[in-house]
């Protein structure tokens, strides 16, 4: 498996920080369109030790969702987005199918383990949701059906699935997050495990495949380690984190500090030969942090990245 990170603030410092802990790989927001912008980004990560795996967030596809006017010129961008990251070297994009909000909390800073501080969800307190993608934040759109959700994504896999083929790219999708069937008038697709068996079936491209994020599946009420292997080869790009609670109400807590068996987690990966990007997702704010990113500051994700390690070795020698 490729220990891989996202770096907030995206710095040379921490590039470096991440290097030394045995991190191998780092994940990129989309930097717009220019192949020289994401030339130089790749420079500056390889100057550190690292390799970029993945570009996610930020991606040019809240009008392809939605199937508006704006559905082909954002089909151009992203192709040409796939045929930048084959001549980069960049082998996943991580995208989600949420018409108009992303991924969306209700509480920033709930208390974990020791005062540190995490993000929560509670569906009736659903009029004061933040949408924590950048992307989101300001756009309003009408409802839209699960029917027009399914027929835009179609379209969307039609598009792109055989470009990155071609450009030996892999299309990832994230689960909705959290997983409800609407939100705020908006239906959602993505939100149980037969919807991502059916999103398998929509393509039996090699580029068609899963983003496994822990938290959200385990928001569905799942079992984590079957429906990994339930999944199987499908799954190309893990998030690995754990929640407490239920879709409709739920807190992020520390990887060692949830729920989920995280030991059998991993070894479910290693059993269906998964070596692709693993990346501890949404990490508690420790202390000097408190104003730093929600679930994307460092301190964090160093004791994650040790504690996910350890898994791994434990698992190779059991």
């Amino acid at each position: 498996m490729q220990l891989t990170s996202v770096v907030t603030p995206f710095t040379d410092d921490n590039l470096k920080l991440l290097s030394q802990i045995g991190v191998t790989h780092v994940t990129i927001r989309y930097p717009g369109p220019a192949l020289e912008k994401l030339q130089s980004i790749q420079e500056q990560v390889t100057a550190c030790g690292l390799q970029i795996a993945a570009i996610e967030g930020y991606l040019p596809i809240e009008n392809i969702k939605l199937g508006n006017e704006q559905f082909a010129e954002e089909i151009r961008e992203m192709k040409a987005l796939l045929q930048n990251m084959q001549q980069t070297g960049i082998p996943y994009i991580c995208y989600n199918f949420m018409a108009g909000t992303d991924w969306v909390r209700t509480e920033l800073k709930a208390p974990e383990r020791g005062g540190a501080l995490v993000t929560g969800f509670d569906v009736e307190q659903a009029a004061q949701a933040v949408s924590l993608s950048q992307t989101t934040q300001q756009q309003q759109t009408e409802p839209i059906s699960a029917e027009k959700l399914w027929q835009n994504l179609e379209r969307f896999l039609q598009e792109l699935l055989p470009v990155a083929e071609a450009c030996n790219v892999t299309l990832a999708m994230h689960p909705d997050d959290p997983p409800l069937e609407t939100f705020m008038g908006k239906t959602r697709i993505m939100n149980s495990v037969e919807s991502f068996e059916r999103l398998m079936k929509l393509s039996s491209s090699p580029a068609n495949g899963i983003c496994f994020c822990q938290g959200t599946f385990a928001e569905m009420g799942v079992d984590i380690p079957a429906t990994i292997e339930r999944l199987g080869s499908h799954i190309r790009y893990v998030h690995f984190r754990d929640i407490r609670g239920t879709r409709e109400r739920f807190v992020e807590t520390f990887h060692d500090n949830g729920p989920t068996d995280m030991f059998a987690a991993v070894k479910a990966y290693q059993k269906i030969g998964f070596t692709g990007p693993i990346r501890p997702d949404h990490v508690p704010q420790l202390v000097g942090e408190e104003t730093g990113e929600p679930g994307y500051t460092m301190l964090g994700r160093l004791h994650a990245f040790g504690y996910l390690q350890g898994l791994i070795e434990g698992a190779q020698k059991s």
